[in-house]
């Protein structure tokens, strides 16, 4: 098995926390892509409201999967993970998520957490896709 690891200049640094933000598995074209979130290029969270950070989550996915090599259209499996009751944020989460995706429907599963990589972020949206060849 080869992997490739995967690290967008545009996205923070992921190697002092031993992370890539995403690995591919070249033998089977998967794409493994770590939980994106809103975040800068200093570990800062860009906007305070949970649609603003699914917006900005929503296009660090976009970002990393291209520089994988792969593409939204392309996701086979997406988990979505929310600050709080996942239920009591469907309404907002859900409809960005549909305008993100486009006709692409993955397996999806959203959980509900009590905390995410910083006291700020209030949602982390990790993917597995698979290679455009």
């Amino acid at each position: 098995m080869t992997i490739e690891y995967i690290n967008p200049p545009a996205l923070y640094d992921g190697a002092p926390h031993g992370l890539s933000h995403a690995t591919v598995d070249t033998d089977t074209g998967l794409v493994f892509v770590s939980g994106q979130v809103d975040w800068d290029t200093h570990y800062r969270v860009c906007h305070t409201t949970l649609a603003e950070q699914t917006e900005g989550a929503a296009r660090n996915l976009a970002l990393v999967l291209e520089a994988a090599g792969a593409s939204i259209d392309r996701i086979v499996q997406l988990r979505v993970y929310v600050r709080g009751e996942i239920g009591a944020h469907l309404n907002t989460v859900a409809p960005i998520l549909v305008r993100h995706l486009g006709l692409s429907r993955p397996a999806l599963t959203g959980i509900g957490v009590a905390s995410l990589a910083s006291p700020d972020t209030l949602i982390e949206i990790e993917a597995v896709a698979k290679l455009v060849r």
